[in-house]
């Protein structure tokens, strides 16, 4: 397990990054990115769904609640990204492929 400020270090980085690839995606439609005290939220415009990133310091994981589910990302030193074990996606990738699903668009991608 990382350390306290590394984590912190490591996921507000990711969360930002994060964070600018959404609102570049927002211009194709269909959602909204906010962020208040750390935690990001993406907003669908029908209203029916929300997404939510937190990073959760004392496991030292990045939770993200969607599409009915909690994901929960670990630190992955190799790849220096915070990655879903089950799958190996990284938090960028992840959050693309739910996008596209809760959407319904396989266009979407987030750069």
């Amino acid at each position: 397990m990382i350390d306290e400020i590394t984590f912190r270090q490591e996921s507000d980085k990711a969360l930002e990054s994060l964070k600018q690839a959404l609102f570049r995606a927002e211009e194709a439609g269909g959602f909204e990115t906010d962020e208040k005290n750390g935690v990001l939220n993406v907003l669908f415009e029908d209203g029916a769904a929300k997404f939510v990133f937190t990073p959760n310091t004392p496991v030292r994981q990045v939770w993200i609640s969607a599409l009915s589910t909690s994901y929960k990302l670990e630190w992955d030193e190799t790849a220096r990204a915070f990655t879903l074990p089950k799958t190996g996606e990284d938090l960028r990738i992840l959050t693309e492929r739910l996008l596209r699903e809760q959407l319904d668009d396989p266009s979407i991608t987030l750069t």
